[in-house]
């Protein structure tokens, strides 16, 4: 794939809107008949009634796209993020130093107590963030910006959504629609800051509806040619209704602005992970422990399948849910909770946008014999990156070592199950601000000693780094892995 891929950073009811929305497709229907018929217009009569008329829906075609900018406008928001950014050689050499930096992006009000959906990438590093607003004030005035500072309920850097708080009531809010409905062509519009211009509308269609950009990946994305920019990312790309079809994200590019390639995360996916964030601050993901692959003619050919396209089973692991339910090397799926199954992404995405704990019903071919069986969702383990959505910047920082660390207990235990010692502390992330100082540790990790001391907590761990003088050489004891290993280091 050409180009680069760039994750662009930086009050109405749904009646209003769609009403709005269909008088524009409306209005855009009767101004093309009408400029046709000015074309075939016979004598000068005829031409000036078409040409008049055809004024008269272009007017209206614009004042329906006023009408909608000021409906679904404040509802969305721009987000000032204020982080910490390394200071490097472009900035008189002070590797190792960090300074405050700011960087905008979007969001958009899905519910009227204030809570907001935006991109992770739009917060990553965050140590405060404000939420600039449309609202009237109680004098009447017309919607203006108003400065409110927001609180971070969780994220889920594998989807890239992030979901923010703001106190107050009866904020307007717009909703999801089903995205699985999107056609190709469709018209779109999206609502954001690009460049930090704030409360910036674009329109365009539909360009592909399920576009995957990584093989494997089991995210997909809505492909438009609305104009989205840095800055645009977490507004919404409304449908023809007026609701939320997606999250603006990414666009591809060679110039690194717009060039009519930008991609939503589907309003379904949207949905699903904002709720989940409001519940339980993070995101559990599952597994059912099969490796799925498409049938091509030659495996066919050689396996002697009577089909030449579809999903074979190559691998079902041992001790697996899938074991369990009773699935088998070899089995063709047919269907998974009755939706056909033609392609790997299928069986990914499926099992992916499932919680642990749901139930998976899978039709399959076995021997030409068509069985149904159900397969539980088990929780993954050992996946170090949710420990990140744990962390909390100010309180999780270990400057000396450049990590986001965190105390071992219940809620670090339920993402790291199987470390050694019951006690100690746990890698979380590795802020790019301060990777200049780590010496190698990795999310994940687990720190049990420095110098041979015991560490039980992350201000035990503070405490014994900070008694010690720059130059001194660090011997921390890890887990990594399930294996014992010595991380050193001088301090800085």
């Amino acid at each position: 794939m050409t180009g680069t891929l760039t994750r662009v950073l930086g009050a109405t009811s749904a009646w209003t809107l769609r009403g709005l929305m269909q008088s524009i497709d409306a209005h855009r229907t009767a101004l093309v008949v009408t400029v046709f018929l000015l074309l075939l217009a016979p004598h000068a009569g005829a031409a000036q009634s078409a040409k008049s008329s055809a004024s008269k829906y272009l007017a209206d075609y614009s004042r329906a796209f006023e009408d909608l900018a000021q409906a679904a406008s404040p509802a969305v928001v721009q987000i000032h993020v204020h982080a910490l950014a390394a200071l490097g050689k472009g900035e008189e050499e002070r590797t190792g130093f960090v300074s405050e930096r700011e960087a905008s992006g979007s969001g958009v009000l899905v519910d009227p107590d204030g809570y907001i959906v935006t991109n992770a990438h739009v917060i990553r590093s965050a140590r405060r963030i404000e939420v600039a607003i449309l609202r009237s004030d109680e004098k009447g005035e017309a919607p203006h910006g108003h400065l409110l500072p927001a609180k971070l309920i969780g994220m889920d850097q594998e989807v890239d959504l992030a979901v923010l708080k703001i106190e107050g009531h009866n904020f307007p809010a717009l909703s999801f629609v089903n995205s699985d409905k999107l056609r190709q062509g469709q018209l779109v519009l999206a609502l954001g800051s690009p460049l930090g211009l704030q409360n910036t509308l674009t329109h365009g269609v539909v360009s592909a509806t399920r576009r995957q950009l990584r093989p494997q990946s089991p995210v997909v994305y809505i492909q438009t040619d609305a104009p989205i920019n840095p800055g645009n990312s977490g507004g919404p790309l409304l449908d023809a209704e007026g609701r939320i079809a997606g999250i603006n994200t990414l666009i591809l590019t060679e110039s690194g602005g717009n060039e009519g390639i930008g991609f939503a995360i589907p309003a379904n996916v949207a949905k699903d992970v904002y709720q989940r964030l409001r519940k339980d601050g993070r995101v559990r993901r599952g597994l059912i422990g099969v490796i799925p692959d498409d049938i091509t003619p030659r495996l066919a050919e050689a396996l002697g399948l009577d089909r030449d396209s579809g999903v074979i089973l190559s691998d079902v692991a041992p001790e697996s849910a899938a074991a369990a339910a009773g699935l088998q090397s070899g089995d063709i799926v047919l269907a998974i909770d009755g939706t056909p199954v033609r392609e790997v992404h299928d069986v990914i995405q499926t099992v992916f946008q499932h919680a642990p704990g749901d139930r998976l019903s899978m039709e399959v071919l076995r021997n030409k014999q068509k069985l149904s069986v159900t397969v539980a969702v088990l929780e993954r383990k050992n996946e170090p990156s949710q420990l990140e959505d744990l962390a909390n910047y100010d309180t999780s920082l270990v400057r000396q070592l450049g990590i986001l660390a965190l105390t071992i207990d219940e809620k670090v235990n339920a993402i790291l199950p199987d470390h050694r010692l019951l006690t100690g502390v746990a890698v979380a992330a590795v802020p790019a601000e301060y990777a200049v100082l780590n010496p190698g540790l990795l999310a994940g990790d687990v720190i049990y000693s420095v110098n041979k001391q015991r560490v039980e907590s992350l201000d035990d761990l503070k405490n014994l780094l900070a008694s010690r003088k720059a130059g001194d050489a660090i011997a921390l004891q890890v887990e990594r892995s399930g294996r014992l290993i010595y991380v050193t280091t001088a301090l800085e």
